[in-house]
């Protein structure tokens, strides 16, 4: 009887004209094809038991407390990628013994498996029910509504199915490995060509993800969201005031500006607004603003923004505010416009855009853009307002959030620069990679903690979790310049950094912050892993945790810029004004 042959791709059209046969001329060969294609199926869904052990912990420890509630899809795919990760180690770790071991891969006795699933079966039952205790009150520190009794199954079904998609496409990197390695054993001898095959494939692929794919992944994004740039959205409207940019006789089109800053000087308070909530006369703010495509040199855009605050009268204002933008160009409007509502509207504001990348994608790819607005654009501004009489100039402050007080901070060389060269600041949200940030963080005074440092006793630079609750260190005089960080401890943005792999944090060693779980605690690589998660819903909650700031701009302003007959019932009024925009 001749034999049916079989290949990867086998079925019956793979077969040659001479190996062909029919179903009568072998008995069952229909039936025997149709079981080994099955077979072939199945392989798919194999997983070894090294792996498959590894998996579970990892899986078990995706369930742990991190900074921030996660709705069930998204724990789904924590989960899911958790549980590859891990199956990628066990898998790896059983090969790397066999090799020292010199032995060929052998199947699990069946009680091995068995012995898995009464491990498995109890160890997910007991970490699923821990995860939802603890998610509850993650979702009640954070004001966070609970999700629907629906959508706690989308948890398996996500993480199954992204654990079976990438496990799968694992496979076929290893099969490419394979093939090549199979193709180099003719010109070499094995050991080398699976050394040989090995350095191929990761150069190939490393090479290609870190040059081709990301620079086109990068081009494309880029002109994807210079796209967006061309829209108008928010309610901004052209200006027809000449204290705006954009508006009648600005050096630059409305168009340039870019669809955050149409939005920037297209919205906003205006006198009559402001007047209402002074209880007291109020003028129009200044507002000046370059777009991205009036030049791709911050320099030039610098030099663009000085003389549209020269051509608006800024420097004839009380307060001169100096904004670093985050990555698409963004002016966070709860700040600004608590700034103008605090000078009775006796501002100019100026910012520039320097990407039309996302924030978290500027800082990947181009942090040096970053750098370059916020000093370029200060320097250009101070150097103006320099030449002016020391009695006869605006008070000149900064402002940056998130993104921006990377870049606003990169101006200044330290504490004594911000005090000599400015009024006042106020960084909101700052990433933990911001250079004073971490330093004046790693200097503070001793037995503050990280949550709220104290610097130097607070002469220049302060630290608050909730500037409405205090700044640290209470009672101590606050003098001169006032700089004030405001953070959040439930912020991943701020808390995130590759040091979480190996190192236990401060802010998690010392007593937690007011919305972080006690039962979070430091685990090496996990905890480092679920604050990269955490980075995902930074802006998932209500203001006054995560990396939602609105409304808190208020309390952080009324302390740099200390106005008159300030109050508590009129900071309650602003906040309100502030949040129903």
């Amino acid at each position: 009887m001749p034999r049916v042959p079989w290949r990867l791709t086998d079925d019956r059209a793979a077969l040659t004209e001479t190996d062909k046969v029919t179903d009568t001329q072998v008995p069952g060969g229909g039936r025997t094809i149709q079981r080994r294609i099955a077979a072939r199926i199945r392989s798919w869904f194999r997983y070894g038991l090294p792996g498959a052990w590894v998996a579970l912990i990892f899986l078990c420890l995706s369930l742990t407390p991190s900074l921030l509630p996660r709705p069930p899809p998204f724990q789904g795919a924590v989960s899911g990628l958790s549980a590859v990760v891990g199956y990628g180690i066990g898998v790896a770790a059983a090969w790397l013994w066999r090799e020292l071991a010199d032995r060929e891969p052998r199947q699990p006795a069946p009680w091995a498996w068995r012995l898995y699933w009464i491990v498995a079966v109890p160890a997910l039952l007991i970490a699923v029910v821990l995860s939802e205790r603890w998610q509850q009150e993650m979702r009640r520190l954070v004001d966070v509504p609970a999700p629907s009794l629906a959508s706690y199954f989308l948890i398996p079904l996500v993480a199954v199915v992204i654990f079976i998609v990438a496990v799968a496409v694992g496979r076929a990197i290893h099969w490419l490995y394979l093939w090549l390695a199979a193709g180099l054993v003719r010109l070499m001898g094995a050991r080398a060509a699976r050394v040989t095959a090995l350095i191929l494939l990761t150069t190939s692929t490393a090479l290609l993800f870190s040059g081709v794919i990301k620079d086109a992944l990068v081009a494309s994004a880029d002109r994807s969201f210079a796209l967006l740039d061309s829209r108008t959205t928010g309610g901004a409207e052209q200006p027809t005031s000449a204290l705006r940019s954009g508006g009648p006789a600005s050096l630059v089109s409305w168009e340039s500006l870019g669809r955050q800053g149409r939005i920037f000087t297209g919205t906003g308070p205006t006198a009559s607004e402001i007047a209402a909530f002074t209880d007291g006369p109020a003028i129009e703010p200044v507002r000046a603003y370059i777009g991205h495509a009036s030049s791709d040199d911050p320099e030039i855009r610098a030099e663009l923004a000085v003389a549209e605050l020269d051509r608006t009268g800024a420097f004839d204002r009380s307060y001169l505010l100096v904004v670093t933008t985050t990555g698409t160009g963004i002016v966070e409007p709860s700040s600004v416009d608590t700034f103008e509502y605090l000078t009775a509207g006796d501002s100019a504001i100026v910012g520039t855009q320097y990407s039309h990348l996302p924030s978290w994608l500027s800082y990947l790819v181009d942090q040096e853009a970053a750098r370059e607005a916020g000093r370029d654009l200060f320097d250009a501004v101070y150097g103006r307002w320099a030449r002016l009489p020391a009695d006869d100039r605006p008070e000149l402050l900064v402002y940056g959030e998130s993104l921006g007080s990377f870049g606003g901070e990169n101006a200044f060389s330290g504490e004594r620069d911000l005090a000599n060269r400015t009024s006042g600041a106020l960084f909101v949200g700052p990433p933990s990679f911001n250079p004073l940030y971490r330093g004046f963080v790693e200097d503070r005074d001793a037995g503050s903690p990280e949550v709220e440092p104290v610097y130097s006793e607070g002469r220049t630079i302060r630290f608050s979790g909730r500037p409405r609750n205090g700044i640290p260190p209470a009672g101590s005089p606050w003098r001169g310049t006032r700089v004030l960080y405001m953070q959040h401890a439930s912020d991943p943005i701020t808390w995130w950094s590759p040091g979480l792999l190996l190192n236990e944090p401060d802010w998690l060693a010392e007593p937690r912050g007011r919305d972080v779980l006690d039962e979070m605690v430091w685990i090496p690589f996990v905890t480092f892993w679920q604050v990269s998660a955490d980075l995902a819903l930074s802006f998932s909650t209500p203001p006054g945790h995560g990396h939602v700031y609105t409304g808190e701009h208020v309390d952080g302003w009324a302390a740099v810029l200390r106005p008159p007959e300030w109050s508590e019932s009129k900071a309650a009024q602003l906040r309100q004004i502030i949040l129903a925009e």
